[in-house]
């Protein structure tokens, strides 16, 4: 395929990843990246080992209510890096500092093919909001989300038509779970004439610790039974790192609200209240608490019941699991809206019809 040019909406842990797996990914080129603080363009091509080395340092203390989404309305966003008296992208020599970064991307959208959205939704309509935006810019093309809250599809789905009609192919969902997992449970489903039952139970260690992936953890703490998007987004850090000392780094997730289940149920695999998701999360440990699998129950066309079983090396990090598959997804979303495809899409609707 053609190369393709793509920009990153935030730098914290997923976007920074994003940049740097991008390097080992075929036809990919990104030429801009964004934070609250600043902007980085470059239609040859960011340099990104030099970003990625001036942005390396501490993160912003909690999350800040500063990033402009429409018209001056904030929302909250993941803390960024920080370099000396600069702070995030600005402190790389190929940025500038920027009171609204993400116009700054929009004023760009004719050289660029896809955007990433590596942005934590702390507030449910965060991501739709940002997708406004690029619709009132006439933007043009891919955009990708790593989203994991169910309720946020329905939202997207509300935009089907503006999307259809600016010209835009959106993927929801096209990180780990969902996306890699979605995927592959909806290949695991094409043994079956019906499908009784979806779990994924995924394991996390985050080599890095919890100062590199703040956001991350703080938006996992927001799916246990005491929290919820609006107080995990109060806690300090403090707080949170009070939490991961009552569990001693390990923390257990069952039934949590992902958005697996909407996106398995739209591309007409199971229905959403037959898929459940949990998981482990140690952020004190380079080795995965648990191996991430996902099982598909079903009945075959010969009338035996039969599980199908997919399992994620124990040796992949959670930034091969994240953050190469939404590139791939990127790269399929590129190639559908090339083709004239518009609208919304989610993972397992690239994936073989059920």
């Amino acid at each position: 395929m053609d190369d393709v040019t793509f920009a990153v909406l935030g730098t914290g842990g997923i976007g920074r990843r994003a940049l740097e797996v991008s390097q080992h990914k075929d036809h990919l080129t990104p030429v801009a990246a964004c934070d609250r603080h600043g902007t980085a363009i470059d239609f040859d091509g960011l340099d990104v080992d030099e970003l990625l080395a001036a942005t390396e340092g501490n993160i912003d203390s909690g999350p800040q209510d500063d990033v402009a989404t429409d018209g001056g309305a904030t929302a909250t966003t993941e803390g960024v890096k920080q370099h000396g008296d600069d702070k995030g992208v600005v402190a790389s020599k190929q940025a500038r500092p920027s009171d609204d970064p993400i116009q700054d991307v929009i004023d760009h959208g004719d050289g660029i093919d896809a955007v990433l959205l590596a942005l934590p939704n702390y507030e449910h309509d965060f991501i739709p909001r940002v997708a406004d935006r690029f619709l009132e810019g006439d933007y043009s093309g891919v955009m990708i989300d790593v989203l994991k809250r169910s309720r946020v599809i329905g939202m997207l789905d509300e935009r089907t038509d503006a999307f259809e009609d600016a010209g835009i192919t959106f993927i929801c969902g096209a990180g780990a779970t969902p996306g890699l997992l979605t995927g592959a449970a909806a290949l695991a489903a094409q043994s079956f004439v019906e499908v009784e039952s979806v779990d994924i139970w995924w394991g996390v260690g985050l080599k890095s610790g919890y100062e590199d992936n703040r956001g991350t953890v703080r938006e996992d703490i927001a799916h246990l039974p005491e929290y919820d998007i609006d107080t995990a987004r109060d806690l300090s850090d403090e707080e949170i790192e009070a939490i991961i000392d009552d569990h001693d780094g390990v923390i257990e997730f069952e039934d949590m609200e992902h958005a697996d289940d909407i996106l398995l149920e739209r591309a007409g695999i199971c229905d959403a209240e037959d898929v459940e998701v949990g998981g482990i999360l140690d952020v004190r440990s380079d080795e995965k608490p648990t191996t991430t699998t996902v099982s598909v129950t079903g009945r075959t066309f010969d009338g035996e019941t039969a599980t199908n079983t997919f399992q994620l090396g124990d040796e992949t990090s959670m930034e091969a699991n994240v953050n190469g598959p939404a590139l791939g997804y990127l790269k399929a979303g590129v190639r559908r809206n090339r083709a004239g495809e518009y609208g919304v899409f989610g993972p397992a609707e690239l994936m073989p019809g059920f």
